[in-house]
């Protein structure tokens, strides 16, 4: 009989990253490979990394280093390494980590049972271009109520900051039809919220010549029995069609949330940036704000762009106290190596950038504080998502406009209620990202 094969794995960087993790593990299970609690518990370590910014690359590097000394003292007997990080780095890798025993890019994942079992050392690189569909294994890492949903890979816009064209490849979408079955699929398993990822959503189908691929898809997605909350993540400013819209407000599944990356909003910068030509933030966020539906609004902006002056910061800070955005993240714009943005001149020092950002987290706060008190006395249904960290005398939960792992949750401190479940709950209490409530029987 053969010796059981046991693994551990890490999955760092964003929910896309993990549905690759998700796959490389359903791939592994079926060739026989058993998952692991615990690193000493396994034969063999497998790191899928991120590479997309400074700090993923610091976290990569350590995860990678304190898996490498357990490989040094025995505890494990391979350590395998993926993911963005070893896309963009490449060979060099091998030299500076002699620990690592196998290496593989983004374009490797469905060859993840080949590079594990060929015994020797090897580096495996190559262009991305494969694309995973429902028939491809996947062992989900998400509670059993949640699920991420991967509609495309890469991504053809071509920021001039951004890495993931380099890491990712260009724009494929996946059919509708494979879409749908994996939906369905995952419904059958119990799956009520689906939230649908890509680098680009609204991107998704103009690589197959489909007018309107989002639109479409998010309407067939509606029709899936048993999903009960559709999330719609990471769309291009660009691709907010008033035809969305309409689905977000006529579907009551289709979750009010919108996650929108402005990045910025002043002109000059946002034609640095590759991003010019668009619809003006002010006028996409008075778009949606004319819908009668309260649509939630996520963005990400960056502070410390080459060329942000004063002016083009003041005029940043009075777009977010205008808006009254429902959930905002601030980056300090850090100079990556290979990207268009790396050869701008004008650079912003670390510290002003900094202080740049905290201006606008703290502004945005104070936002989020006033937004969450408006809610206090309503009602709202609550995805109960079991036990709080904090104390075994909460659960919590998230409403439809929170997103999982990225932004607050509803702490319940009366009521019974059961995990995976969508029960309406009083709102009582609110704080900066938080709310408190009570379950209403």
């Amino acid at each position: 009989m053969a010796a059981v094969k046991s693994l551990y794995a890490v999955s760092l960087g964003c929910p896309k990253n993990l549905v690759d993790t998700e796959h490389m593990l359903g791939l592994l299970a079926k060739a026989g490979y058993v998952v692991t609690e615990t690193p000493e518990e396994a034969d063999v370590a497998l790191v899928n990394t991120c590479g997309f910014i400074e700090d993923a690359v610091k976290e990569s590097i350590d995860t990678i280093v304190e898996l490498a000394d357990l490989r040094a003292e025995g505890k494990i007997s391979r350590l395998v390494v993926t993911g963005c990080f070893v896309q963009r780095y490449g060979y060099k890798l091998g030299k500076e980590i002699p620990e690592v025993d196998i290496w593989f890019g983004t374009g490797q994942v469905a060859s993840v049972v080949r590079c594990l079992e060929i015994p020797r050392r090897n580096f495996y690189l190559r262009r991305p271009t494969e694309l995973l569909g429902h028939d491809s294994p996947r062992l989900r890492c998400t509670p059993f109520y949640t699920a991420y949903l991967r509609i495309s890979e890469g991504c053809s816009h071509g920021c001039s900051f951004c890495m993931i064209p380099k890491l990712r490849g260009r724009l494929r979408s996946r059919p509708i039809e494979s879409i749908l079955l994996e939906a369905e699929s995952l419904a059958a398993d119990g799956v009520k919220e689906i939230n649908i990822v890509a680098q680009d959503i609204t991107s998704y189908g103009s690589d197959l010549g489909i007018k309107w691929g989002i639109e479409t898809l998010v309407e067939g997605l509606a029709q899936v029995n048993g999903i009960e909350w559709i999330r719609l993540l990471y769309g291009h400013p660009l691709g907010i069609s008033e035809r969305l819209l309409d689905i977000v407000e006529r579907f009551d599944k289709v979750c009010p949330y919108l996650d929108i990356p402005f990045q910025h909003v002043n002109e000059r910068i946002l034609g640095a940036m590759g991003r010019k030509g668009l619809e003006s933030p002010r006028s996409l966020v008075e778009r949606i704000r004319k819908r009668t539906r309260d649509i939630a609004i996520r963005t990400t902006l960056m502070v410390g762009f080459p060329g942000e002056g004063e002016r083009e910061f003041a005029e940043l800070k009075e777009f977010v106290r205008w808006a009254k955005l429902d959930h905002v993240g601030v980056f300090t714009y850090c100079k990556e190596k290979g990207t268009k943005a790396a050869r701008l001149r004008g650079g912003v020092p670390r510290g002003i950038a900094n202080r740049r950002r905290t201006e606008i987290m703290e502004l945005q706060a104070e936002i989020s504080l006033s937004k969450n008190q408006e809610k206090i006395a309503s009602v709202l249904p609550v995805l109960i998502e079991g036990v709080s960290e904090e104390t075994d005398l909460l659960l919590k939960g998230r409403t439809q406009q929170m997103a999982p792992d990225i932004d607050g949750q509803v702490y319940i401190n009366q009521g019974e209620g059961m995990e995976g479940e969508i029960m309406k709950v009083k709102i009582t209490d609110a704080y900066h990202y938080d709310l408190v409530g009570e379950i209403i029987q």
